[in-house]
């Protein structure tokens, strides 16, 4: 199956997307400050929803994705991958307690371990997992991009719960 790819260029840095005809692969970080892959006629509909997508999370109104994606690893590492999906948007847990969630409590490096070969940046929310102390802790886009997503999403979290929630006084 061909495998296509397109460049967003975000306010941290070039994703670069790769997928097929029917799902995404890949969205990851590159170190360079030229786009090499513009979307065009062939591009499929899969990638140009996901660049959508992404635009809209970057542009503060989104927070979870509908696109259709493959991941490839172990069955643990699936497991982690699928647990990340499930931290609220705007909120960080623990590679602790994200191994006990997994119902492996000594398994702390593996979930690291799994992070670390996440190929789906910011779907797969592993930017959310922090140490036990609080610290930020491993990213592979590095961390500082760690850091301004999860700064992004809480101030968009705090602003769409006081724009939804709060009673406007005029």
């Amino acid at each position: 199956m061909e495998t296509y790819r397109l460049d967003y260029v975000s306010p941290i840095g070039i994703l670069e997307i790769v997928g097929t005809e029917m799902a995404i692969r890949s969205i990851l970080f590159v170190e360079r400050t030229d786009v090499c892959y513009e979307a065009g006629e062939t591009t499929p509909d899969v990638l140009n929803t996901c660049y959508r997508e992404i635009e809209e999370y970057f542009n503060g109104r989104r927070q979870s994705f509908t696109f259709p994606y493959e991941v490839m690893g172990t069955v643990f590492q699936q497991d982690v991958w699928q647990a990340l999906v499930m931290i609220p948007y705007g909120e960080t847990t623990s590679y602790r307690e994200l191994a006990m969630t997994l119902g492996r409590d000594r398994a702390v490096r593996a979930v690291g371990s799994a992070n670390g070969r996440n190929r789906l940046s910011i779907v797969l929310p592993c930017h959310r997992v922090i140490g036990s102390n609080g610290t930020l802790t491993g990213y592979a886009g590095g961390l500082w991009r760690k850091e301004w997503l999860l700064r992004h999403e809480q101030t968009n979290a705090y602003s769409g719960l006081a724009k939804k929630h709060l009673p406007l006084h005029i």
